[in-house]
């Protein structure tokens, strides 16, 4: 019993240091494999990203390629039936009328040109001389060829001008068929020199309106606002120069009001049918660099 248990206490001990010593060189070949790995892979990835770099070379030959025809090449097997069963799944029907292409458009001889016009037409129907290669007396002759005789013309003796008395009159000379002298226009005349001063612009037609008559909601234009009266009406002559035609039907109101303490008097035209007429004459007058508002009477 003694000895069963000496060579049991014995045993265990060398089985625990053979699993361990099986285990260390185990664990030791793994990291030495996965050191490896790690080695290996890392190389393999540094090479790749070396060579693996993309090169871009220039392309060979011209960008662009100018067509022979500068329309552009008509695509073939344009027109067929059959193409249909690609587009839609079916074939076309058949067309229920035909026409005949047109016969080809021969250019008249006004679209021929120039140099091919001599060329291609027959001599019969050639061109006659052009003027730069006659003589004047052929060219006269071929102008006036069917042209019927004007009546004799006779000589007309020009008179001089009044001259002075001490002297010598102008030799004068039979001119056929023109002047022998060139006309002078005349001096001005002295009356002329004199600028008429222009017509003052009556303004009978825009008579005042009392601002107390007009009732309320009438649509009225502000021109501007004024320290008295006399000021007010010198503008509107002034407004009546430069845009009679816009204010030859209005009237014109000066209206007293008070503000802060201080009184002005107010220039108004009136005469429009409704706030748009008003508008329609503000905008006009704005155009022009004039100051103009629609207001309404309270």
């Amino acid at each position: 019993m003694a000895e069963i248990q000496a060579n049991g206490g014995i045993g265990a001990p060398e089985t625990s240091i053979a699993f361990g010593t099986l285990a260390n060189w185990t664990g030791a070949a793994v990291s030495l494999a996965l050191v490896v790995g790690v080695g290996v892979w890392g190389y393999q990835l540094a090479t790749r990203d070396i060579s693996g770099i993309p090169v871009v070379r220039a392309a060979e030959g011209p960008m662009r390629i100018q067509p022979e025809e500068p329309g552009g090449a008509a695509a073939v097997n344009q027109g067929l039936a059959v193409n249909m069963v690609a587009a839609q799944g079916s074939a076309e029907p058949p067309a229920e009328r035909l026409i005949l292409a047109p016969k080809p458009v021969d250019l008249t001889a006004e679209d021929v040109a120039q140099g091919a016009l001599g060329t291609a037409m027959p001599a019969a129907t050639t061109q006659p001389a052009q003027p730069g290669n006659m003589s004047v007396e052929d060219l006269v002759a071929s102008l006036t060829k069917d042209a019927a005789p004007l009546e004799q013309i006779e000589p007309v003796a020009l008179k001089a001008p009044d001259a002075a008395p001490d002297a010598a009159p102008p030799a004068t000379s039979e001119v056929i068929g023109g002047l022998g002298r060139s006309l002078r226009p005349h001096s001005r005349p002295k009356g002329l020199n004199t600028v008429a001063a222009p017509a003052a612009i009556s303004t009978a037609g825009s008579l005042d309106v009392a601002a107390a008559s007009i009732p309320a909601g009438t649509r009225l234009a502000q021109l501007g606002a004024y320290e008295n009266a006399a000021i007010a009406r010198k503008e509107w002559d002034r407004l009546f120069a430069r845009f009679g035609d816009y204010m030859e039907d209005k009237k014109r109101v000066i209206q007293k009001a008070e503000s802060g303490g201080r009184t002005f008097y107010r220039l108004r035209a009136h005469g429009f049918g409704d706030i748009n007429d008003a508008r329609r004459f503000c905008s006009a007058l704005v155009a022009e660099k004039a100051e103009c508002i629609p207001v309404t009477t309270r």
